[in-house]
């Protein structure tokens, strides 16, 4: 059959396949969440240490301890006293996360916050970081968590009892639908990297919390 008259019929290009957002080269605010001895500090460390763009690690032990004398150790408990400083701590931590997204800065905080208290932990630092915050869980076995609590020195080493309470505390955040990494196997590096690839499922499909 003749081909009808006119000019070359247009073949329309096949959809470009699209990549997904690269965590590295974004701008982003992330909350890693752990109980005492996930890692946390020492993963969002590396994590801001091997980022393309410039990002800051906000460490909220770190801001605590800005208080000197009259400084509310947690070794001592929970009480009204420590709950005061951990929500000035949290503010405090959450106003330089903004003025430093603010000026093009990506950052990662990193907190033990617990899944029954939602409004003082997660809603409370969406409040301060804003709505675009990233949490992600990380929650390695018992085991790993009091072995790597033994090694941690002044009053950033808790009793085992407190570590075991504190983690099975944590286990709540499974079925809340943020992701989880147990990263009991997993050293520094393999963890940012798993890190990465759950922010960039989280950038592609934000989740709502």
């Amino acid at each position: 059959m003749p081909l009808p008259p006119g000019g070359p019929v247009a073949v329309p290009n096949p959809p470009q396949a699209t990549a997904p957002p690269d965590p590295t080269a974004t701008t982003i605010a992330v909350l890693l969440i752990g109980p005492a001895g996930a890692g946390k500090t020492s993963v969002a460390k590396y994590w801001a240490d091997h980022r393309r763009v410039p990002t800051a690690h906000i460490s909220l032990d770190d801001v605590r301890e800005w208080v000197r004398s009259g400084f509310a150790d947690p070794q001592a408990g929970w009480n009204d006293n420590s709950e005061a400083q951990y929500r000035l701590a949290r503010r405090t931590c959450g106003f330089a996360a903004r003025n430093f997204l603010a000026n093009g800065i990506s950052c990662i905080l990193d907190d033990a916050v617990f899944p029954d208290r939602p409004v003082v932990g997660l809603g409370g630092w969406k409040r301060h970081v804003g709505p675009g915050l990233l949490p992600v869980v990380l929650l390695p076995g018992l085991e790993i968590v009091l072995e790597r609590n033994a090694e941690r020195t002044g009053n950033r080493r808790l009793s085992d009892e407190e570590v075991a309470r504190i983690h099975g505390r944590m286990a709540g955040w499974y079925g809340s639908g943020l992701p989880i990494i147990d990263n009991s196997q997993m050293d520094i590096p393999e963890t940012a990297k798993v890190l990465d690839e759950v922010l960039a499922r989280a950038i592609a499909s934000p989740l709502k919390w």
